[in-house]
């Protein structure tokens, strides 16, 4: 998506962008936290993440971020499906949807309590990856 971004075309996506979706940048940063601490063994855990937005919020926060035009390129289950007949990947894929088509809600309170805030905003997520992706 970052690539596209930079080179002015659509976004791809899949599913609806209009649900609710935890992205989770810090999943290592968190993993390392649980590791150090022998309090965390045989407890389950929801790793840190910013605030839970819509598809289109953070596709919109990324193009704004590289100073582009919003454009949406999304995949439906239908064409997910039909591109499955041609890409193992995609037939692969299909068994996920789901993730992609209803909310996706992750709910990391408890290890916040715990361990304190850690998340990354969005912000500033996109501004690192989008540097990344120019020094690529």
């Amino acid at each position: 998506m970052f690539g596209n971004v930079l080179k002015d075309k659509a976004a791809d996506a899949l599913g609806s962008l209009d649900q609710p979706h935890t992205y989770i940048r810090d999943f290592a940063k968190g993993l390392v936290i649980l590791g150090e601490q022998e309090g965390a063994l045989g407890e389950v855990w929801h790793v840190p993440s910013a605030k839970t937005v819509t598809g289109r919020e953070l596709v919109e926060q990324i193009f704004i971020a590289a100073g582009k035009e919003p454009k949406f390129r999304i995949a439906s289950r239908g064409l997910v499906s039909f591109m499955g007949l041609f890409n193992p990947a995609m037939r692969e894929l299909k068994e996920d949807m789901y993730r992609f088509e209803q909310p996706y809600v992750v709910d990391h309170s408890k290890f916040e309590k715990a361990f304190g805030f850690i998340s990354t905003p969005h912000e500033e997520a996109i501004k690192e990856t989008l540097e990344w992706y120019k020094n690529r």
